[in-house]
């Protein structure tokens, strides 16, 4: 995205510090390009106020610059002029000709100020630019090791609204990681180490630890009510007499000591004399607390009292530097809860408790009573020390970045909440604790189960394509769909694009597209992902993509279904659809009308992708003879000599359509039912027959069972429900609507009773119902009407719509699911 040149006609000063060893100068403008200009940019109703701090000794005055007045004012409560993609300028020019340095944490922008010598006065200048960044962001101006003066920025974002948008996408994107850490801590136990450095979000901590810090009590109490312990050994000397059991130890005292064994009355009978020791040592057995696992439950309670004192200074610090008194009764709360953890490791039990030497991974910190739950309320309210992903160190926030995170963990919590979790690999766990694998260069995927139709949905983030005739591909987010009766999967690319065309009055794209949409030049990435994905599998290259579509930052959706690129979606599958936190019911929709969807109607809508020609050739519905047989002798020849025979006079219209003959055997030749297929070789007129000769034959996938129903001489049917039938009545099917819906309802049981309206496939004329977890859906053809009724109500809809928009009637028939 182009910025602004600095010195262009619209720049002013927008900062002016006045200190006793220098003066600095800020200069840019003071809107963003998403506003025709200043004018327009006074005129908002909303704004938000800019957060502006300077800090320093010799700080004599600041200035900034005020939308509303045009001037400069001493006032620091002023509307946003720093924004994200801006240039802005930078002089610093010392007064006492000393040499001064510019600091900023950012590499980058550090060595963008750069020192320079005018007429004898020693300068500071060059340009600041933040690219996609925004928040707080501060420098220093110093004097060796002295720093002079610390300023403190606000950066806004011109996509988003700041004070909406962008911190819910901050607070979704933590909130969702933190969700999926928790599924992480409670399907598992950690099998590491768990990682102590880093620097947690304190208000997280904070919110987590008021929550819990109950919880955590209780299970301290408990634990000290039952603490685990360990039968510990050791040696004490004893009289003779008084020694009764022996093992090793006991017996090697006595060996190393044969001077102490004396003649008595009474003892232990050797070579004819009797002897016994006059002391020996003798086990003895007690209780001992100090185990590891006590240790490392008291090192948690250290740990949390560190913590709250990190978050005491870390409070003091902030309102020390802003001149504000603290909360008193926050303060008060956050010592109330770190006495109350000192009391309690101060107590007799842990004072007795060593110091942890070491790691522990215990079972009884893992399923032990009050140590299960210690153990597992600090993992909750330290994971921000054990999430070490560079999303939660960003102190000036990438914003491309972080709405690229929210859409692919957004897109997986709208999917959650329809749709079972299977798996998940974004919080993961290594040596060193959690792990979140969302960076640059690494793939994370959540798997989901359709919770009725079994079917599974895939959810990557940065798939790697890389065996592609062209270049490799990553798309930022990946949905692949399975769908049952069919052995390929369909993709989707959503790519998320921090970039949004305002449609600027007499602009090219205000003329073409009306309203603000996605930037062209990602429509067309979008056609080069979808073109460029695509496999080999016996034959030519084919599509593995059936769309592709852009995410963009936009909250005015209503508006934006008149957009070109919204009904492009439509036409060829490939768009745009807006995407904030307010934002979501477009995705939602569109997300489960793809999921929902049968696989004939999404090949209907692609544009030659993969599986176009398996649905060309399944169009052509390959027809099959299915013949009786019911004499042992004559079935046992028609197997043998490869071939079936059936009267001529028996054969009605449309016989000779036939590619293939199956063969239904009655009872008494085995299995009931339709086991046997060939494809037909030749066909052969010989009297009255006519004779059938296969290739070869060959077993279904299963025995197809007659249930109630059987077959008087033949009927036909196609090959692709010969493959996927499992009981007779599915071979018949007169229609393309009976077969739609047929499955349409396999998709979501495998028990599906078809009641036909004679029991004698051959001389029936139409389905009468479809029948399976108590819903009836019974077709009309008179009335053009499909009914779908379970105990408690009915729904009617038009039969067009299984043609042209079945995935509406599968909705409709989960809704009475």
């Amino acid at each position: 995205m182009a910025s602004h040149p600095s010195g262009s006609p619209d720049d002013v000063d927008l900062v002016k510090i006045e200190a006793e060893a220098f003066s600095l100068v800020i200069k840019g403008k003071p809107y963003h390009y998403r506003y025709e200009g200043l004018k327009q940019y006074r005129k908002m109703d909303y704004h938000d106020i800019m957060q502006f701090s300077v800090s320093g000794e010799d700080v004599q005055s600041v200035e900034v610059y005020d939308i509303e007045s045009g001037k400069l004012t001493d006032s620091q409560q002023v509307r946003p002029i720093f924004f994200e993609n801006g240039t802005y300028q930078v002089l610093i020019i010392s007064k006492q000709n000393q040499d001064l340095d510019f600091y900023h944490e950012h590499p980058l922008l550090r060595q963008a100020i750069s020192r320079m010598e005018l007429s004898g006065m020693s300068l500071l200048t060059g340009n600041l630019q933040f690219q996609n960044e925004v928040g707080y962001t501060t420098f220093e101006v110093r004097s060796g090791a002295q720093m002079l003066v610390e300023v403190t920025l606000e950066i806004f974002p011109v996509k988003l609204d700041y004070q909406k948008d962008y911190r819910q996408l901050l607070e979704e994107v933590n909130d969702e990681i933190y969700n999926l850490a928790f599924h992480f801590i409670r399907k598992t136990y950690l099998g590491a180490n768990i990682k102590l450095e880093g620097k947690p979000s304190r208000a997280e901590f904070y919110r987590l630890m008021t929550k819990h810090f109950k919880q955590f009590i209780q299970a301290v109490n408990r634990i000290e009510r039952q603490p685990h312990h360990i039968l510990e050994t050791s040696y004490v000397k004893a009289r003779g007499d008084q020694l009764s059991k022996t093992d090793s130890i006991t017996r090697k005292y006595l060996q190393k000591r044969s001077q102490s064994f004396m003649e008595v009355e009474n003892g232990i009978r050797i070579h004819g004399k009797t002897i016994m020791p006059s002391e020996g040592v003798k086990p003895k057995k007690e209780l001992r607390y100090d185990t590891m696992e006590n240790r490392y439950v008291k090192w948690m309670m250290d740990r949390l009292i560190h913590k709250f004192d990190d978050l005491l200074g870390a409070l003091m610090n902030k309102n020390k530097r802003w001149k504000e008194e603290p909360d008193a009764e926050l303060l008060l709360r956050l010592n109330q809860m770190k006495q109350q953890l000192e009391s309690r490791k101060n107590n007799v039990f842990w004072r007795s408790i060593g110091r942890l030497d070491r790691s522990v991974m215990s079972l009884v910190l893992q399923m032990a009573p009050g140590y299960r739950d210690a153990f597992q309320i600090y993992l909750t309210v330290s994971k921000g020390l054990m999430l070490q992903g560079k999303l939660y160190q960003m102190s000036v926030k990438g914003v491309a970045t972080l709405y690229e995170y929210w859409t692919f963990l957004k897109l997986g919590q709208i999917l959650s909440s329809k749709y079972t979790l299977l798996s998940q690999d974004i919080v993961s766990v290594n040596r060193d604790g959690l792990f979140v694998n969302l960076e640059a260069n690494r793939t994370a995927k959540r798997v989901f189960e359709h919770p009725v139709t079994k079917e599974k949905i895939e959810l990557i983030y940065q798939k790697y394509e890389k065996d592609l005739p062209t270049i490799p591909q990553k798309p930022d987010s990946m949905l692949t769909i399975e769908k049952k009766g069919k052995n390929h999967r369909y993709n989707y690319v959503f790519d998320a694009k921090y970039r949004i065309d305002y449609a600027q009055p007499e602009s090219y794209y205000q003329s073409r597209y009306k309203t603000p949409g996605p930037v062209e030049d990602d429509i067309n990435t979008m056609h080069r992902y979808r073109d460029s994905l695509v496999t080999m599998s016996n034959g030519p290259y084919e599509r593995t993509a059936f769309g592709a579509y852009v995410l963009f930052p936009w909250s005015d959706e209503q508006s934006y279904e008149d957009h070109h690129f919204y009904k492009s979606i439509n036409q060829v599958n490939i768009g745009g659809l807006p995407f904030l936190p307010n934002a979501t019911y477009m995705v939602e929709r569109f997300l489960e009308c793809l999921i929902e969807k049968s696989p004939e109607e999404i090949q209907r809508e692609g544009i030659l992708p993969r599986g176009t020609k398996e649905e060309w050739e399944s169009t052509l519905e390959e027809k099959v003879i299915v013949g009786t047989v019911s004499n042992e002798a004559i079935y046992r020849d028609f197997i043998q000599q490869g071939y079936y025979q059936i009267p001529v006079n028996s054969l009605k219209k449309g016989w000779q359509e036939a590619k293939y003959v199956a063969l239904y055997t009655t009872s008494g030749l085995g299995e009931n039912g339709v086991r046997e297929y060939g494809e037909i070789k030749r066909i052969a007129t010989e009297e009255d027959t006519v004779r059938f000769f296969v290739e070869v034959w060959k077993n279904t996938k299963q025995v197809i069972r007659p249930v109630k129903y059987g077959i008087a001489t033949y009927m036909m049917t196609t090959l692709s429900l010969l493959n996927e039938a499992k009981e007779l009545p599915e071979l018949y099917m007169k229609n393309k609507q009976e077969t739609t819906l047929w499955r349409m309802l396999r998709r979501i049981s495998d028990q599906i009773e078809i009641n036909l309206d004679n029991k004698v496939l051959d001389e029936a004329l139409g389905v009468g119902t479809f029948s399976f977890k108590g819903i009836e859906i019974r077709l009309d053809k008179e009335k053009q009407t499909l009914s779908v009724r379970n105990d408690c109500q009915e729904r009617v809809l038009g039969t067009d719509l299984l043609i042209h928009q079945p995935s509406k009637v599968f909705r409709e028939v989960l809704d009475l699911l």
